[in-house]
């Protein structure tokens, strides 16, 4: 079998959101990974940006660097659980479609008044899960990268991007999406405190559609940076709108 018809029995897109779901999941640095899968750390962001396509051989190396597989069998779009289970919402795979992609997330930051942290996160059906999951990316912290799954429960009609990892929990809860299909909500997780301690915080959170932001900004925004007011004034509406409140 020749080289262009292996390529063709993998999606790039599919095999670049498995690779940052793994990443995030197990806080790796894209750095670490690059240097474990003899690969240079170019290489590796361009492929996961898009800008590159994933080689047969980039991504046998970083399986094996991985030990998991970030390949899959194509499959019929009819095969697999086409319904949520019930604890996530029950919601049906041609329900959701419309908020599978790509998003600018913007939060404040915790460590800078009024600077605002950026970064990328994907969500999208998960054919061998039955659920939407999502992962996150374009994280300075890569350590703390979030991948998890999407609740989506009709009775409120919120969406929830929920991380599970040994009993401890980090919840998005969005409102419904605007007519410019952007999201806003609270996030709600822990902060590193004095010592060893953690301590648990909340904020307001923005995804907005990667495709209505040119040239995104990623990481830490602070207050009179090139694109500081913009990103403040995306996510000041968060609390204007009335799509979460915070309460003393």
């Amino acid at each position: 079998m020749g080289y262009q018809m292996l390529m063709s029995d993998f999606d790039n897109a599919d095999v670049a959101f498995r690779l940052r779901e793994e990443i995030a999941r197990r806080r790796l640095s894209r750095a670490g990974l690059a240097e474990t899968a003899r690969l240079s750390i170019s290489t590796l962001e361009k492929a996961l940006s898009g800008r590159r396509p994933f080689t047969l051989a980039t991504i046998v190396r970083l399986e094996e660097a991985l030990g998991a597989s970030l390949r899959a069998a194509p499959e019929p779009e009819a095969v697999g659980p086409q319904m949520a289970p019930m604890e996530m919402g029950s919601y049906a795979r041609q329900a959701v479609r419309w908020i599978e992609g790509e998003y600018l997330t913007l939060r404040a930051s915790f460590g800078e008044e009024n600077a605002v942290y950026a970064y990328r996160t994907e969500i999208r059906w998960s054919a061998a899960k039955g659920h939407l999951v999502f992962a996150e990316s374009d994280r300075i912290d890569t350590a703390f990268q979030q991948a998890g799954f999407v609740s989506m429960p009709h009775l409120s009609g919120h969406t929830y991007l929920m991380t599970s990892e040994a009993g401890q929990y980090r919840m998005i809860m969005l409102g419904r999406a605007t007519r410019d299909q952007r999201m806003f909500g609270l996030l709600s997780t822990l902060q590193v405190g004095q010592g060893s301690q953690l301590v648990p915080v909340s904020c307001p959170l923005a995804l907005v559609p990667m495709a209505q932001i040119e040239d995104a900004q990623f990481g830490l925004v602070s207050e009179g940076d090139h694109r500081s007011a913009e990103y403040r004034g995306v996510l000041d509406n968060a609390l204007e709108g009335d799509f979460c409140r915070l309460r003393r």
